[in-house]
């Protein structure tokens, strides 16, 4: 019941209207009681002082007199009062002359009525005769009983407060009558009006305008309601013919549809059986990478074994007494032997790229000492077809970057083995850069360069720029197309350039970021009268190496002159004919540099010789030795690089470390302990596990040389045999296999091997590996 009037407007606007004036009512009678309350403490106040000063003049005479018969009459007759309860007279001496009293009234409303008015209140008078005043007789005390008072408040109080609700309820009452004939019954007129509208066909329905309330909200309302109503009748026209044209439209395009859903399903069906038979072929050509992968690297370790023996065996006896015709030939077979290896190397890298089993380092490295070393590679090429090689490597550049020295020094052979390759007049230009967060590599030749239709396939595996390239200059076409795996792999880009007969550029990005910090750093210590006077570059005019000279000697802050007046240092092309005289036989006190790319000059004594294309640190050490020339000097030492095999020497007594050298075959064993004895190192050979077991127990060894693939027991089972053996778990291992995949490696680490060496092997990488891990001991001298 509550709900219903709790949801009707009229009841809803009565009692907010009421509550706003109850409150306001309730504001208004609380005031008013308050001022009454303080209206009825005043009164109390005036009439007890009243009563005092009717009783003053009596109650003096009684005090000067003494009259204790009228002090007991005039204290009762204080005592008639209804609020007084206890009246005294009490000399000036504070004796009481005569006292009367009373008992306070009891109500149910004492409490209400104390905790407002308190329960008494104290009055005296000072008692004195007029005519003499100065003299104090006593005083009259009267005590109060304020209930009297207070009663009479609180029925006032509660009438006021009575009577202003009923005045509420009155007026609450007319309101909810006035606004239900007002509002309320014709807004119930209205809508019972629009729940007679038939939903089917509202339309056919307007509201009637309730009586009197034509113009006011109500009417105005009826009226917005009538007008959607016919908006409804119009839009129900329109949508009834739009639903008869929707069902005609609707009929034609179900057939539309169930004619596309059937193609759709046939392209659906189509399409399954197409990306099936994509799935199958991805996987079969899957299948055959990791296939091919696994056949190279098994062919891989198959050729690598008996390559190694026929380089290894080509070594050694370059290393004998031979006649010039002898040396020449085994040099071209050893020359033949190694163009073998890096085409197999090349198939095996591309075979792995596209077997996704290539695995890329990230260490610091030297960009510039690799790209250097690349240059020196193909220098004496360069120099026998007559052609000048440019190394230019920036003086901006950090000495050490994080990235793969391997692959990157790949890319920079391949790209320079093309360029010397296919230039035959002209220059080859090796430029290394840093160009925003990336290392820019270009190389530039002058060589017959590459047509616009050729430049689409060259970085395709086994294609050339056309069959003359291939049968006039050879080559298997893998070189490019493995730059571009690398470089890809790298996340960098490879651009060209080319035009025929132009010669052709191009240039490899790799994002290499500096070593953080640098692993090291150059140290660069030149003779003060170099700093202080300069050099002078003395180079014919146009001379491709001079910028490159010149912008390493300003990165160094070595001041460089065109006139050679005052210069700690001259720099000269070395004379063409290597017995011309010198030609600086006159300037005592100079430090003369010969620049000389054919390798073949001879300088007079105390001049340095400067071998091209450029290094950096051969021409520091020529700059540094200048100054305290010896008459036998040839030459600046690191700054030369002869091609000529070493002179023959008589070996070594086997002073060395002892080394098991563990290998199944006879020829990689005739190869390593030649090479190893001829340096000095006690060699002693197992052919397999086991055997390489029973020679630890019988001998002492500094170093082991273990093959992998091995009749009986491998190197993988010997290495874990051997670790067993607390006496042999500090004993280097080095793994000597023909198996260059990545996780060949780390299955020899994994394994107990300390290091890794693949076959073929030269003899410094050989070398260098055993020194590592077992040195030989400083001789004295």
């Amino acid at each position: 019941m509550i709900d219903r009037y709790n949801k009707r407007l009229s009841y809803r606007l009565t009692r907010n209207t009421v509550l706003v004036a109850m409150l306001l009512g309730l504001t208004l009678n609380l005031a008013q009681v308050a001022i009454d309350f303080f209206n009825a403490r005043q009164a109390m106040d005036n009439d007890i002082e009243a009563l005092i000063g009717i009783s003053h003049s009596p109650a003096s005479q009684i005090a000067y007199n003494i009259d204790i018969r009228l002090a007991e009459e005039l204290l009762q007759g204080l005592l008639n009062h209804p609020a007084v309860i206890d009246a005294r007279i009490i000399d000036s001496e504070g004796h009481t002359l005569a006292a009367a009293s009373k008992r306070s009234s009891d109500s149910r409303f004492r409490q209400l009525s104390d905790a407002l008015f308190g329960p008494s209140e104290f009055y005296s008078d000072e008692l004195q005769v007029p005519l003499l005043a100065d003299m104090k007789l006593g005083q009259l005390a009267i005590t109060t009983d304020t209930f009297h008072y207070g009663v009479q408040f609180l029925q006032r109080a509660g009438h006021t407060i009575l009577s202003g609700i009923v005045k509420s309820l009155l007026l609450t009452l007319a309101l909810l009558v006035i606004f239900y004939l007002v509002l309320t019954k014709p807004l119930l007129k209205v809508i019972d009006a629009l729940g007679r509208v038939d939903t089917d066909s509202p339309e056919k329905m307007r509201l009637p305008t309730p009586p009197g309330h034509e113009r006011d909200e109500l009417g105005r309302m009826v009226s917005i309601i009538n007008r959607h109503l016919d908006t409804i009748d119009d839009s129900l026209g329109r949508l009834r013919a739009a639903e008869s044209a929707m069902k005609h439209y609707s009929a034609r395009l179900e057939g539309e549809v169930a004619d596309r859903t059937r193609e759709i399903s046939e392209k659906n069906k189509a399409l399954q059986r197409g990306n099936y038979t994509l799935i199958r072929t991805k996987e079969e050509a899957l299948r055959k990478a990791r296939s091919r992968a696994d056949f190279l690297a098994s062919m891989s370790h198959e050729i690598r074994t008996p390559l190694n023996g026929l380089l290894g065996m080509l070594e050694l006896s370059l290393e004998g007494e031979l006649s010039k015709t002898q040396r020449s030939r085994l040099i071209v077979a050893r020359s033949a032997g190694e163009s073998l290896l890096r085409l197999l190397n090349d198939v095996l890298d591309i075979s792995k790229v596209e077997a996704g089993k290539l695995n890329l380092e990230t260490i610091p490295f030297s960009v510039r000492a690799v790209t250097e070393e690349c240059c020196i590679l193909y220098a004496p090429e360069a120099r026998r077809k007559n052609i000048e090689l440019i190394c230019d490597i920036g003086p901006e550049l950090k000495e050490y970057y994080l990235g793969d020295p391997t692959r990157t020094r790949q890319i920079i052979n391949n790209l320079l083995s093309n360029a010397v390759k296919f230039t035959n007049a002209g220059e080859v230009l090796v430029r290394v850069r840093a160009f925003q967060h990336n290392l820019r590599f270009d190389v530039i030749d002058t060589g017959i360069g590459i047509s616009s239709a050729a430049l689409n396939k060259i970085f395709s595996p086994f294609s050339q720029a056309g069959s003359d390239t291939t049968r006039l200059y050879g080559g298997s076409g893998l070189g490019l197309a493995l730059c571009r795996q690398l470089v890809e792999r790298m996340h960098g880009q490879i651009l060209v350039e080319s035009d025929p007969g132009q010669g052709t550029h191009f240039t490899v990005l790799l994002p290499l970021p500096p070593s953080t910090p640098e692993v090291s750093q150059l140290a660069v210590a030149l003779p003060n009268d170099v700093r202080r006077n300069g050099v002078a570059l003395l180079l014919p005019p146009a001379h491709p190496h001079q910028t490159v000279l010149e912008n390493q000697l300003k990165a160094w802050g070595v001041p460089v002159h065109g006139d050679r007046t005052g210069t700690a240092a001259i720099l000269m092309v070395a004379p063409e004919d290597p017995e011309a005289p010198a030609l600086a036989a006159d300037w005592p006190g100079k430090g003369v540099i010969w620049v000389d790319r054919s390798g073949t000059y001879m300088p007079p004594p105390a001049h340095r010789l400067l071998i091209l294309p450029l290094q950096r640190q051969a021409l520091l050490d020529c700059l540094n030795l200048h100054s305290e020339p010896r008459a036998d000097d040839r030459g600046s030492g690191p700054a030369l690089h002869h091609t000529a095999p070493p002179a023959v020497q008589k070996p070594p007594a086997p002073t060395g470390p002892h080394l098991l050298l563990v290998e199944d075959n006879a020829v990689n064993q005739m190869v390593a302990s030649g090479i190893l004895k001829k340096l000095g190192y006690t060699v002693a050979i197992a052919e397999n596990g086991q055997q390489a077991l029973q020679a630890l127990r019988q001998h002492h060894y500094d170093l082991v040389l273990m093959d992998c693939q091995m009749p009986v027991m491998n190197g993988y089972q010997a290495t874990r045999e051997i670790r067993k053996h607390d006496q042999w778990a500090d004993l280097p291992i080095i793994a000597v296999t023909a198996n260059v995949m990545q996780g060949d490696k780390d299955d020899c680490l994994n394994a107990g091997m300390n290091d890794y060496i693949t076959k073929p092997y030269k003899r410094e990488d050989l070398v260098a590996v055993i020194e590592r891990w077992a040195p030989r001991p400083k001789q004295g001298g």
